[in-house]
């Protein structure tokens, strides 16, 4: 699934095995399954974490949330950072853990439903904290992890 990737030749393509051509038919039956997994492991994640944060906190802010997603942010950093230098993510290995761990355990839909809520319960501060936060902080997180996976 993961293998070490050479160093394009000056002025390559940085980065592309990451976004290489789609799987032949064979393997899209072996992706759905791997995503299913990946789905189902990222999502009883998301549960723990975004559980174990909100019981520690305020219930009156989703901070189990906020935190998930910018988790979310930094795993996906680090992944796509590693593959730009380091190794070369197959299509399986992708559709495990891009799409299926990392798309069961971020939690933008529920992020984009607790905004509308906070407005709906005329807290515009809030909802504008927690969008602007979530959004700043996930670029700062998953830049962090690119940078750090590209400097190892």
């Amino acid at each position: 699934m993961l293998r070490r990737a050479g160093r394009p030749a000056r002025g390559g393509n940085k980065g592309c095995e990451i976004h290489a051509q789609a799987p032949a038919r064979h393997t899209r039956p072996v992706n759905v399954i791997l995503i299913a997994l990946g789905g189902a492991l990222g999502s009883v994640c998301r549960y723990a974490l975004s559980a174990g944060v909100q019981r520690f906190t305020s219930p009156l802010f989703p901070y189990g949330t906020f935190v998930v997603n910018v988790a979310g942010c930094l795993a996906f950093g680090v992944i796509i950072g590693a593959a730009r230098d380091r190794i070369v993510l197959d299509p399986p290995a992708r559709a495990f853990l891009l799409v299926g761990i990392l798309g069961g355990f971020t939690t933008f839909s529920t992020f984009t439903y607790e905004t509308f809520v906070l407005l709906q319960a005329g807290e515009p501060l809030s909802a504008f904290l927690n969008a602007g936060g979530q959004l700043a902080c996930g670029l700062a997180a998953l830049w962090l992890g690119y940078v750090v996976a590209t400097a190892l």
